[in-house]
């Protein structure tokens, strides 16, 4: 019976396929982690089979609940669930890794019972000492030699004050395994000697408890990041083991996603701003536009299109079509895309995604009044069209809820203002205080100015109309003129004109 027959791999397909998510809780969220969480929900959205969220908890130093809190705030921001594990329970709770410890026990005693893990009493310097004595090098590492110590042995050790770790055995055989992305790949019987999987203090590690709580949780993919590779062929040793032991009855499907790179194409740092998922979401970033800019970092729809929607994804994601090279976090083109998202929105529902922006810039304050709700409806069409990202509309829409008095002129707009600024801001005055009240349209205002400045004074629109701009808005760039000054009112806008005329010296109109 070849080793593939007695330890298989899974075969499930369609709604029998079962992915995972298992995040540490140290830190803030980073892209890296989210991309594999997408993938992992895409995969299992796409294949009708099930995906579930465990914590991995179980290193009290790094751990933390505020992280643990932000994990789930970014996974039900960006509008990714899950089918069994943290708050949704199953069957095979519970869901933190620092409330199975029985479980872990249990298992322990059944795999040294069945003899695949072993007490190892050897320190650091033994093993070292060891090497050296038999003429190799002394970082070698471990060589297996305690897999059959007598009982006579183990009491000395323990008479000395010693505790054992626990190792397992591993196979005396080649580790191969199809990966889902990187294909076939083979590690050599001897590649690696048998590992501590319990500490001496009975604490077992991530190498034991991670591909155990898979076994448990029937865990047929593995979708991971390329970085963990190197863990893959113990993962698989302590697997044959829990076959053997009668705990599961197969080996998951791993599949290894690429790096994400940065800029000067090195690994993404946590350090990196755009590491950090909030960063993204505070600066205006849509989960649409996210998701979508997240699942270019190493899958693509088709070779000609970077824009589609979560459904398309689903509909179209397959593992296998994932690219094994490293992707590069694009800056300006996620923020490209999620501006292509902003722009697919329903008008309402952009306006109302700008709130949480307007208010924490001090442009509006919660409940909105009917008449900033209502301003707000009227501009939002206006700046939908223009931005990338939410964190914009603040200074695109700010100017539209203050008045005269208190509008604050930019300094690189001042300095932008040509020398006949006064004589056109006094000729616009003019000409749109002959405008009907009943009449203040952008229709009106527009021709009324396009008269004034262009056909009498002859002037080139944006010569004609950047003072106007600054005046209005205070920037140089902004929402359609002409709709703003609608908006504004009549009064408003011409008072407007006339301070900033004043400031100048310019003469009155």
């Amino acid at each position: 019976m070849s080793d593939n027959d007695s330890h298989p791999f899974s075969t499930a397909t369609g709604a029998d396929v079962r992915v995972r998510f298992c995040p540490s809780p140290t830190g803030t969220p980073h892209v890296g982690l989210i991309r594999t969480a997408l993938f992992n929900w895409a995969y299992a959205r796409h294949t009708g089979g099930k995906l579930i969220f465990r914590i991995e908890d179980t290193d009290a130093s790094r751990d933390s609940e505020e992280s643990y809190a932000m994990i789930l705030d970014a996974l039900r921001w960006l509008r990714l669930d899950w089918d069994e594990g943290i708050d949704v329970g199953g069957p095979h709770g519970p869901y933190r890794q620092s409330q199975r410890y029985d479980i872990y026990r249990d298992l322990i005693e059944r795999l040294k019972a069945s003899g695949h893990i072993y007490e190892s009493f050897a320190t650091g310097e033994e093993i070292e000492a060891r090497n050296v004595s038999l003429g190799r090098d002394p970082k070698l590492g471990y060589d297996n030699f305690e897999r059959d110590l007598t009982d006579d042995q183990k009491a000395a050790y323990r008479a000395e004050g010693r505790e054992p770790a626990l190792r397992l055995r591993v196979p005396d055989t080649d580790l191969s395994f199809d990966d889902l992305v990187r294909g076939e790949i083979t590690f050599p019987a001897g590649s690696f000697s048998d590992f501590v999987v319990v500490r001496p203090n009975g604490h077992p590690l991530y190498t034991f408890v991670n591909p155990v709580d898979d076994a448990l949780m029937g865990v047929t993919h593995v979708l991971r990041g390329e970085d963990l590779l190197s863990s893959t062929p113990r993962q698989i040793a302590l697997y044959h083991a829990l076959i053997d032991a009668g705990v599961t009855t197969f080996v998951p499907r791993f599949g290894h996603l690429p790096y994400v790179m940065g800029e000067g194409n090195k690994k993404l740092s946590k350090r990196d701003p755009e590491s950090n998922l909030f960063h993204h979401r505070d600066r205006g970033f849509i989960p649409e536009g996210l998701v979508n800019y997240l699942a270019l970092l190493g899958w693509s729809l088709s070779h000609d299109r970077d824009v589609f929607s979560i459904d398309e994804l689903v509909a179209a994601f397959d593992v296998a079509d994932v690219n094994p090279n490293p992707a590069r976090f694009d800056q300006k083109k996620a923020e490209s895309i999620n501006g292509d998202h902003i722009r697919l929105l329903e008008v309402g529902d952009f306006a109302e995604r700008t709130v949480p922006y307007l208010v924490a810039a001090g442009v509006l304050t919660e409940p909105l009044t009917d008449a900033q709700r209502t301003v707000l409806d009227q501009a939002a069409p206006l700046v939908q069209e223009r931005v990338q990202l939410l964190g914009e509309t603040p200074g695109m829409l700010g100017f539209l809820f203050t008045d005269f008095a208190s509008l604050v002129v930019e300094d690189d707009a001042r300095a932008s203002l040509p020398d006949n600024a006064g004589e056109v801001l006094a000729a616009s005055i003019g000409a749109l205080e002959l405008v009907r009240e009943d009449e203040w349209t952008h229709e009106a205002i527009e021709s009324a100015l396009r008269d004034a400045l262009v056909e009498a004074l002859g002037l080139k629109p944006r010569v004609a109309f950047g003072p106007l701009r600054v005046a209005v808005s205070g920037r140089r760039v902004s929402p359609p003129l002409f709709e703003s000054m609608e908006i504004l009112g009549k009064t408003e806008s011409i008072a407007r004109l006339d301070a900033l005329s004043a400031s100048l010296g310019a003469p009155e109109a």
